[in-house]
């Protein structure tokens, strides 16, 4: 368990809940407002997820600057794994990030309307 977020030892009440834990997979994800104005976070469910930020149902910092846009995704076959990923990720100069988007969506399309498809 070391070097994981603190969140992840909650689920450390039991074998059988790590287990289960581990055995859904989890999506890192960036939204934003603009280019080059982001916040990632980590979701087991990242159309529902989207869909909150897009209506704007997540309080503080991503409602206060309505970061709506999905620009990018990743998925980890292990909950644990993305949590790590975006972990890691915070630690990340801007740049980084902004290249990590423009590789795969250079043109800072919103790819909510691309999850049902």
């Amino acid at each position: 368990m070391a070097g994981l977020v603190p969140a992840i030892h909650a689920l450390d009440a039991g074998a059988a809940s790590l287990s289960v834990a581990r055995m859904r997979g989890g999506w890192v994800y960036i939204m934003t407002n603009r280019p080059s104005g982001a916040v990632h976070g980590v979701t087991a469910d990242i159309a529902r997820r989207a869909y909150e930020h897009r209506e704007g149902l997540c309080e503080g910092f991503a409602e206060r600057y309505a970061l709506t846009r999905l620009v990018w995704f990743e998925f980890h076959d292990q909950i644990t794994a993305a949590i790590q990923r975006e972990s890691n990720m915070k630690h990340w100069p801007r740049a980084w990030k902004v290249r990590l988007i423009l590789a795969t969506n250079p043109e800072w399309q919103d790819l909510y309307l691309d999850l049902n498809n």
